[in-house]
């Protein structure tokens, strides 16, 4: 476990960035920089720890973002726009946010002189529309030039080979992680999980887009937070991307929403909504990288992660 380090978390008050800034705390100094679009810092007791410090702002602010990480020595970089409707929406700022505002955090940790390692945050979207046991290596797949759902995947293949390219010719000591359907308590914005898991213990329909056929690998948050740990300790991760997953939790979002509804006691329909976007139809990682320079090993299977999730919600609520 790291210890006695100044960690700047951007995106920080995010699913992910509370999380991680929980397992870090206790030993280390966080500072988490965000603009507070998702929000999921305030469920949480980290107001309250001496050691984690809010800052409100944007990565787009270069000097805004050079003022938080001063004093730092670990950047995590979390700070992106995400879920397939916000990324509709707003193409244009999607690819800014994750260009404009990497390259901030990058130029600032190299001309800092002092930062030991730089974690950038991609997306198991690199691979395309299909994307079955895919290593780091394999070719990624992008969407046709003008269809706006792939401007979040092209932008953050791009990071991909900014952070590298940072550690090539700066020996800055970057690396990459590329997430895999990340779920969990806590969890704020538009994903499958949340959105089943909340309507199912209300009662509601769970709105199924398409016919429920897509295939994705579901990965718990403890899980993909042994990951990162294990990167900001193991200087051999620097200068790599790595698949951060579970394929053994594999599954259609229809037995996805299925699970919920039984797990949850819950009386809830499935229904079905015309999808009016080009989706993933299938996305299972191959960690086999992970595993090697890492030591990473996903433990939290399917059903135990939503009896985990499904708790947490009902607590909530």
């Amino acid at each position: 476990m790291i210890q006695g380090a100044n960690i700047l978390i951007t995106g920080g008050a995010g699913f992910i960035g509370t999380s991680l800034t929980q397992r870090l705390c206790s030993q280390n100094q966080v500072i988490l920089f965000d603009n507070l679009h998702r929000d999921a810092f305030s469920n949480t007791a980290l107001a309250q720890h001496p050691n984690v410090r809010l800052i409100q702002g944007d990565v787009l602010d270069l000097e805004g973002l050079r003022r938080a990480a001063e004093g730092t020595d670990m950047i995590i970089h979390l700070a992106s726009i995400a879920g397939v409707d916000t990324v509709l929406k707003n193409p244009t700022l999607t690819m800014r946010v994750s260009l404009q505002g990497t390259l901030n955090a990058l130029e600032i940790a190299h001309q800092s002189g002092a930062c030991r390692r730089f974690v950038d945050f991609s997306t198991s979207e690199v691979f395309g529309q299909y994307a079955y046991k895919v290593r780091e290596g394999d070719a990624t797949q992008l969407g046709a030039v003008g269809e706006a759902r792939w401007t979040y995947a092209v932008s953050k293949l791009a990071t991909e080979h900014l952070a590298l390219s940072y550690f090539k010719q700066f020996d800055l000591p970057a690396l990459s992680v590329r997430p895999f359907n990340i779920y969990g308590p806590n969890q704020v914005g538009s994903g499958a999980v949340h959105h089943f898991v909340t309507r199912a213990l209300r009662g509601d329909p769970l709105v199924i887009h398409g016919d429920g056929s897509q295939i994705r690998a579901w990965c718990y948050i403890d899980d993909i937070i042994d990951g990162v740990l294990s990167a900001l300790e193991r200087d051999e991760a620097c200068g790599h991307a790595f698949n951060i997953g579970n394929p053994r939790s594999t599954v259609t979002i229809y037995h996805l929403a299925r699970e919920i509804v039984q797990l949850a006691s819950s009386k809830s329909q499935i229904i079905f909504q015309e999808m009016n976007y080009t989706d993933v139809e299938l996305r299972i990682p191959n960690i086999d990288k992970a595993r090697e320079l890492l030591g990473f090993e996903p433990k939290v299977n399917l059903e135990e992660g939503l009896l985990r999730t499904i708790d947490w919600y009902r607590q909530q609520m």
